[in-house]
């Protein structure tokens, strides 16, 4: 894993993402000591929870399913 100082991660940040990109994380290390590690958000986890793979199904057409929903939703 490459390592900046603060002052250079400033100087160079579109480099050091690009690097972070590449090789999956960056360490910045403070004068202090303190270090932060810097990594690309995992892609799969932006996307929507509804965001779902659809699925084949045989015999059944969109009139049926819209039946399905109003019978569903009929008060008794």
């Amino acid at each position: 894993m490459e390592a900046f100082t603060y002052s250079n991660a400033r100087q160079n940040l579109s480099k050091l993402l690009d690097i972070a990109m590449k090789r999956g994380e960056v360490r910045i290390r403070r004068r202090d000591g303190t270090s932060f590690i810097i990594k690309p958000e995992d892609r799969r986890s932006s996307k929507s929870p509804l965001d779902i793979k659809g699925i084949e199904v045989k015999g059944v057409g969109t009139n049926d399913i819209l039946k399905a929903i109003k019978d569903g939703r009929k008060e008794y």
